[in-house]
């Protein structure tokens, strides 16, 4: 079983910060800024400039984000053939691992590796990516991820047909009796946050309105906290 580094979120919506929308330069006092403010992980999002037209954050950050803190790190693997780099990612501290149905022909052994090597499993689709896709995998995913926006850059507005199908993976999963988390990641804001957890979202993955608000992160994670809790 994975690691119980943080417990399983079916008592409230959690938020996680995203670290793509922090300063890059100054990602371990970004870091140190949330400790405390209500954000229970963090998501940090690794692109390979080929399943995505962006480059983000490699093994070393994660390396060093480890060592700056002890909030979980759930990364958000972005790239293609992930399965070449789980071990290392895992070795790095890693506390999840996300992987893209698009990206993984074989996606079954996939997160069936990601839990062997200690880690919560998480399978993302796309938005142009149906939600059954998903159905077989459900029972090995600690996390089912549906991207609200293209990805490959953050501050992008939320494709509110993406929230149908985050109703549909809510609806397979309580089907099959499972405890996998749903998680939305892209265009999440205060004004949307609440439709994002009545469609069936346990978990906001939130960047820029988090590290964009005019008063802070901190202050990012409580807006967001009062709109969902309305």
């Amino acid at each position: 079983m994975p690691r119980s580094t943080w417990s399983p979120c079916h008592d409230s919506i959690r938020i996680a910060p995203s670290l793509l929308a922090a300063d890059f330069g100054r990602l371990a006092d970004a870091v140190h800024g949330l400790e405390g403010s209500g954000a229970e992980r963090l998501h940090i999002d690794v692109m390979d400039g080929v399943f995505v037209p962006n480059y983000t954050f490699g093994v070393d950050t994660v390396r060093v984000l480890r060592r700056e803190t002890t909030l979980p790190l759930e990364l958000h693997l972005m790239i293609v053939e992930p399965e070449r780099h789980l071990e290392t990612f895992a070795a790095a501290g890693a506390d999840g691992i996300t992987v893209h149905y698009e990206a993984s022909p074989h996606l079954h052994r996939t997160l069936t590796t990601i839990r062997a090597l200690d880690c919560r499993s998480g399978a993302a689709i796309n938005p142009s990516t149906p939600a059954i896709a998903l159905t077989d995998v459900l029972e090995i995913c600690d996390l089912a991820l549906v991207m609200t926006i293209d990805p490959g850059f953050g501050g992008q507005k939320l494709i509110e047909h993406t929230l149908l199908k985050v109703a549909q993976v809510r609806r397979e999963i309580e089907r099959q009796s499972l405890l996998t988390e749903v998680e939305v990641d892209g265009g999440v804001e205060a004004h949307n946050a609440r439709a994002c957890a009545d469609a069936g979202a346990d978990v906001l993955v939130a960047g820029t309105a988090v590290f964009g608000h005019v008063a802070g992160p901190v202050e990012g994670v409580r807006s967001l906290r009062a709109a969902i809790d309305v």
